[in-house]
């Protein structure tokens, strides 16, 4: 859910939203360029680990509409509290919080081996 006040392009405001959602989603889980010894080692889309569509999860973006309050921005209010989710969902499961993103397979068993 999430609070617009007074929505004026409901359509926009969800897209803004959804998309938020799986471009935190994406940082979260996947996100990192790569360093080598050349320097930047990942310099093309083909290369970066980002969330692919065969990866992408259903999301539904239900809108608190209040017409008496002033509009407000939809852009970026869903990243925070979605690495959140993410991070704290991962530290149920494993009983440790992994404090780096990407949440990668190597940091959870980095943060496995470690307790």
């Amino acid at each position: 859910m999430a609070d617009a006040g007074l929505v004026i392009n409901p359509d926009g405001a969800r897209n803004q939203v959804e998309g938020g959602i799986l471009h935190a989603a994406s940082m979260t889980l996947k996100e990192q360029v790569v360093l080598g010894p050349e320097g930047i080692g990942t310099l093309g889309w083909d290369s970066y680990p980002i969330l692919r569509f065969s990866e992408v999860p259903e999301v539904t973006v239900e809108l608190i509409h209040a017409p008496e309050l002033p509009s407000l921005g939809m852009g970026e209010c869903s990243f925070g509290p979605t690495a959140a989710a993410i991070g704290n969902a991962v530290a149920h499961a494993l009983g440790t919080h992994i404090r780096d993103m990407p949440l990668s397979r190597d940091r959870i068993m980095t943060a496995l081996l470690r307790n």
